[in-house]
């Protein structure tokens, strides 16, 4: 009597765990078909080697694009990188309160390669969105800029 007493309890123990930790999902675009996920400091570490190559990477959600949600940035691995994930606007719309969640995505590594005139250009538009204040004269050189283009993500609480 005593050890079915305690089977059970140890079941609803279980259940209410698992209960207490299930979160819930969105899924955003295709579904995820790879298993194995790449670090993002990995991809960043040695960008030229991924470019054209599908991943899955994870990350906490630390900026979305505010007019469409056609872009959000993950923080990586390590302190004080982040990799932009983008999609062409309106196939995927990433929503505002998805800041601070995590996210799995999948998509493909690509690379950008922007003269001074488009990097003025080009920040001159993040800083509208953002309502904040640019000085094209800080601009100097062009840039060169490693993305993921997103086929399909989850993002979960």
């Amino acid at each position: 009597m005593k050890t079915g007493r305690i089977i059970i309890s140890l079941i609803l123990v279980v259940l209410l765990n698992t209960l207490a930790f299930a979160s819930n999902v969105e899924t955003y675009g295709e579904k995820l078909t790879l298993s194995e996920v790449t670090k993002i400091s990995e991809i960043l570490s040695a960008p030229e080697q991924f470019v054209g190559k599908k991943v899955l990477v994870r990350g906490l959600v630390v900026d979305v694009c505010a007019k469409r949600g056609c872009w959000m940035s993950l923080a990586s691995d390590k302190p004080f990188e982040k990799i932009q994930i983008k999609v062409l606007d309106g196939e995927i719309v990433f929503p505002m309160s998805a800041r601070g969640k995590e996210a799995l995505v999948e998509g493909e590594v690509e690379v950008l390669k922007y003269s001074k005139e488009d990097v003025i250009a080009w920040l001159q538009h993040q800083a509208e969105e953002k309502g904040e204040p640019f000085d094209p004269a800080n601009v100097t050189s062009g840039m060169t800029v490693y993305r993921i283009k997103a086929l399909g993500a989850e993002i979960s609480d």
